[in-house]
């Protein structure tokens, strides 16, 4: 899962090691140190080929003077040294980050991440982080560059993805019951599967649920949800098509306070924020229902489009929360970085199969530890 993105990453690391050029060994030419060669300036100056030209002792001498002054060009002829050289051989032990050091790799890094469908401003932000925590930094050379980077790259996206997190479980403990979760999103994105799949998670938890079918406008939507609540042995609550979302989800809720069912979760029917009339259904169902989730659905894979589509549903009917579907398929990880803090709101379960079972809680640390491969 997001094993492109995870490749790009590990690319940054691997560019800042070559771009600061830590390597202990020293360059070619200069493999003696100055204590080694001291005696055997000493035994030249004591009579060895004695009868050689003072004058050209001398030249030696002035040579060796202007050689002390510019070592750059005396020791590594054509190559500048990098700061980070530079820093490294002066600074006793520890190790300095230069602009110079991260130009190219924070560039390569805007690109890769980019290419991944991380929104534009969030890309932004990972960069603004990196580069506070790594520049003008001194740290001790047993903390090699690739943990620096591993540390600051930790760092910045956690502060991305983990926007407005909350413990699911712990609000659905909580909550007076019944706790009722209206699901939003376009059509196609595995909305119906997901409220299937988070019917069974709360099962596996020891809460009862009833499915409400919202989506009353789709021909056929009434037969998608109720074989899903066949399968798991659930009530579902539906009216005939062209019925009144809100009140399906309302008789829903009287449902479950009748017969003591802990969460309700509500279908409404895919929309998109252009359109009006389904928009002011959502808003009904907001004013009559009262829910306390309103969860978005789309699918990892969908990238921008669904960083996209968050903000816009978010913008205009406010969401709690988001579930990608199709995580398992997706490569890029755009969306699974960029949701959170481009709505303000968490996302909270990835779809990662078809499988009932195929529901996992969204933890930032986790998604971090695996795009860094830490232990």
């Amino acid at each position: 899962m997001f094993d492109g993105l995870k490749d790009k990453l590990s690319g940054f690391r691997k560019d800042v090691e070559e771009s600061a050029d830590v390597e202990e060994e020293p360059a070619e030419g200069d493999e003696t140190t100055p204590d080694e060669s001291a005696p055997d300036e000493t035994t030249a100056s004591d009579g060895v080929d004695a009868g050689g030209d003072a004058g050209a002792a001398a030249t030696e001498t002035e040579a060796g003077a202007d050689a002390t002054e510019e070592p750059a060009e005396s020791d590594a002829g054509d190559d500048e040294p990098s700061t980070f050289q530079r820093a490294k051989a002066f600074a006793t032990g520890r190790i300095i980050i230069e602009e110079e050091d991260l130009e190219e790799p924070l560039w390569n890094l805007e690109m890769a991440l980019l290419e991944s469908d991380v929104e534009m401003s969030v890309a932004e932000q990972i960069l603004d982080t990196v580069r506070e925590k790594m520049l003008g930094e001194s740290r001790k050379q047993v903390e090699t560059t690739g943990e620096l980077v591993e540390s600051a790259l930790h760092d910045a996206l956690l502060d991305v993805i983990a926007v407005g997190q909350f413990d699911f479980e712990e609000r659905i403990a909580a909550a007076d019951k019944p706790v009722t979760i209206v699901f939003t999103g376009v059509n196609g994105v595995g909305k119906t599967t997901s409220i299937a799949k988070l019917s069974e998670w709360l099962a596996d938890r020891g809460y009862t649920s009833v499915l409400a079918n919202g989506d009353t406008y789709r021909a056929g939507a009434n037969e998608q949800i109720a074989e899903h609540a066949d399968r798991l042995d659930r009530e579902l609550i539906s009216h005939d098509q062209g019925g009144d979302p809100a009140a399906v989800i309302y008789d829903g809720v009287e449902y479950a306070q009748a017969n003591d069912v802990d969460v309700v979760l509500g279908d409404t029917a895919g929309r998109l924020h252009t359109s009006d009339d389904l928009m002011a259904q959502l808003e009904k169902i907001d004013r009559v229902v009262d829910p306390d989730m309103t969860l978005f659905v789309d699918e990892a894979v969908a990238g921008q489009d669904a960083v996209n589509r968050a903000k816009e549903f978010n913008d205009a009917a406010e969401i709690d929360g988001a579930i990608l579907t199709k995580a398992d398929a997706d490569s890029s990880g755009g969306a699974a970085i960029s949701v959170a803090y481009v709505t303000g709101k968490p996302i909270l379960f990835l779809g990662t199969g078809q499988g009932y079972d195929d529901l996992t809680l969204f933890d930032p640390e986790e998604l971090v530890a695996s795009l860094l491969d830490e232990e």
